[in-house]
């Protein structure tokens, strides 16, 4: 996380400091005499201190606002404020930029007619994502501030892995790891003293949205991001790998809603089978694979009418989904609380 707050500080948090908590001519000239004592009345400004870079291989040029504030880009307060500012806002432009992408480039808008999709739910799915992630924000910024305090074992040049070959398999282990522990803390999240609390939120939407990617309570949001972030303290782990597998795993989360069911693969647990976890509720909780869902009897395999969309949006499918669908809520929930669109009945009454 170092190298993405060095590059929001270039070009962000330095100016945003500087103007919002400028550095006080006292404060300014104890720290210059700190720094550098030799300096004379005329040469205060001049930059005190050389800053460290966070990785090797990308070095920017701070402007003069990085020394222009009271707070300095390592102070902790800075620190935290900035993380979370981070975590918050741009997670919230990546999942609106990818989810919008997904729903207009790749998402069946034919959904709107299935019987069990909400009244205004696009915008319901948003809403919620909008109340959790502020709160997520609040729960992982203790993750990425150990980070840049140096307690993880993230590493810069690929010579520093603990053997060349690692810098390829830490990708299938940080899959395999967090796959493992997301499938078992989502098991969890099922059991009925923590579901209606919890975990219910996302089950709301019974044929997701790709804006429903990140529609959660958001202790169930955090809950299930913990092995991403725990993963770094125990296992080595590149630093731009690390950036790249973060933002994979967004996309990924926002994929497997996207209802476009591109491949029936019995491995990796796509949309098909998240489809069927919305559906039906007590199956398949594994994030990227099928694995732990066959050896924990939790697997179910995609309907095959899900393969054709003439099949997947016709009236029997539906009629089908939505009648075992109903016995299994009923039975994990109780009465249906859901706010399903009159108009949109009719409509679905005359797809074929």
């Amino acid at each position: 996380m170092d190298v993405v707050l060095e590059v929001f500080d270039t070009f962000v948090f330095d100016h945003l400091y500087a103007v919002l908590l400028p550095e006080s001519s006292i404060t300014f000239t104890r720290n210059t005499v700190k720094h550098a004592a030799t300096s004379t009345f005329s040469s205060m400004r001049e930059r005190p201190t050389a800053l460290n870079h966070a990785s090797r291989f990308l070095q920017l040029e701070p402007s003069h606002f990085a020394y222009m504030s009271a707070w300095s880009r390592d102070n902790i307060w800075r620190q935290l404020l900035s993380l979370y500012l981070i975590t918050w806002l741009f997670g919230s432009f990546v999942y609106f930029i990818f989810a919008s992408l997904s729903y207009f480039l790749v998402f069946d808008h034919a959904t709107f007619t299935h019987p069990k999709y909400l009244k205004n739910q696009v915008r319901l799915e948003i809403a919620q994502t909008l109340k959790a992630l502020p709160l997520m924000a609040v729960l992982t910024v203790p993750f990425f501030f150990a980070e840049i305090k140096g307690y993880a074992k993230l590493y810069d040049a690929p010579a520093e892995a603990p053997f060349a070959l690692y810098n390829i398999l830490q990708f299938p282990l940080f899959i395999l790891f967090t796959d493992f522990f997301v499938y078992w803390i989502h098991r969890a999240l099922h059991h009925p003293r923590l579901y209606k609390t919890f975990h219910k939120p996302h089950h709301k939407w019974i044929m997701p949205t790709p804006f429903a990617s990140h529609a959660f309570h958001p202790v169930d949001g955090w809950a299930q991001s913990v092995p991403y972030h725990v993963f770094p303290f125990l296992f080595p782990l590149q630093k731009f790998a690390y950036i790249f597998l973060f933002v994979t795993i967004n996309i990924w989360t926002i994929a497997i809603h996207d209802g476009e069911y591109v491949s029936n693969s019995p491995i990796i647990n796509g949309a098909a089978c998240h489809t069927m976890h919305h559906l039906y509720f007590n199956y398949n909780y594994g994030q990227f694979t099928t694995l732990w869902d066959r050896l924990g009897g939790s697997y179910r395999a995609p309907n095959i009418e899900l393969f054709s969309r003439e099949s997947k949006m016709s009236k029997s499918e539906w009629e089908r989904q939505t009648s075992e669908m109903e016995k299994v809520q009923k039975s994990v929930e109780g009465d249906d609380d859901r706010d399903y669109s009159a108009e949109m009945q009719k409509i679905s009454k005359k797809v074929q």
